[in-house]
């Protein structure tokens, strides 16, 4: 018999209610410290979704997650699937709803784990927690529109400029731009996936699927929402993560290029880069289970 703890085959979901009309949906994998892996603390890794996907944890890492005695907790940003829009909301804002799903859950300290704009909202909780927050993985992130010495754009693929450009010029132009976009026939923009993503996609990562397509079904909101975040004032700044962090960029990204991870981990006061120089937006996450060991073991002894 293996003595390898079991993924978690069930996820609980439930609603945290922010008592200002707002409702936050909730995902939860339990304990796995029961599961097996009793030699190492239990730790709970709170997973920041991209741009557009709904909240349901990483299920491609849940394996290497039950091995490492991980707990994952995760949520819907306002407006994707069952959490409640609320239009204007920053990047920070991410940190006050994960203090809000960690209290609902009677949770202490925390490590935040997040891909492409999930990377970036990772990051609001490790400015914002403080000694809450013991490690921080932020993969494929946006760096912040207003960073000095990046040239933003580029190396970004077309499509993804005009989006971001639409959204720097205001709400208006952003859901123009979304409906001109929806409007387009399918498979004629190039949204910027390299070879070796289309691979990873035919493997463990065509999980995707799961949550881009419930994320789209429901219209383009909440991602105006967080396109528009992105461009505006996060509402704080890169150097005030205090937290170990891991950033991991693949070098031939063309949906955020490398660039963008490159001078995060330049602007941030503890940070490792991993930078995959044959990897792109998706592909990168080859690396995810070395990085997720990287955040258990970096937490475990801050």
């Amino acid at each position: 018999m293996s003595d390898t703890p079991a993924a978690p085959s069930a996820v609980t979901e439930s609603d945290v209610d922010l008592g200002d009309g707002h409702v936050l949906h909730v995902y939860d994998t339990g304990d796995l410290g029961a599961s097996g892996a009793t030699d190492v603390e239990p730790l709970v890794v709170v997973w920041h979704h991209g741009t557009p996907n709904i909240g349901a944890p990483p299920r491609p890492l849940f394996e290497a997650a039950a091995r490492l005695g991980i707990r994952w907790v995760s949520y819907d940003r306002p407006g994707y699937g069952g959490s409640t829009p609320r239009p204007g909301r920053d990047v920070a804002s991410a940190a006050r709803d994960v203090a809000a799903v960690a209290d609902h859950l009677g949770v202490g300290s925390l490590a935040v784990m997040g891909h492409s704009g999930g990377g970036t909202h990772a990051l609001a909780s490790g400015a914002l927690l403080g000694d809450r927050v013991r490690s921080v993985v932020s993969v494929s992130a946006v760096a912040p529109f207003s960073a000095s010495g990046l040239a933003f754009f580029a190396g970004m693929v077309p499509g993804g400029e005009a989006s971001l450009r639409a959204a720097a010029a205001g709400r208006e132009s952003k859901e123009a731009h979304e409906a001109a976009a929806a409007q387009a026939p399918a498979g004629e923009t190039d949204v910027g996936f390299v070879e070796a993503d289309e691979a990873a996609f035919a493997g463990p990562w065509g999980w995707f699927g799961s949550v881009v397509g419930p994320a789209l079904a429901a219209g383009p909101a909440a991602l105006i929402d967080d396109d528009l975040a992105y461009v505006s004032d996060w509402g704080f700044e890169p150097g005030a993560v205090s937290a170990p962090t891991l950033a991991v960029h693949g070098g031939a990204d063309r949906i955020v290029p490398a660039s963008h991870g490159q001078w995060l981990a330049s602007a941030l006061p503890d940070a490792d880069l991993w930078l995959q120089p044959g990897d792109g937006h998706i592909s990168v996450l080859r690396t995810a289970e070395d990085a997720l060991t990287w955040l258990a073991r970096t937490a475990r002894r801050s």
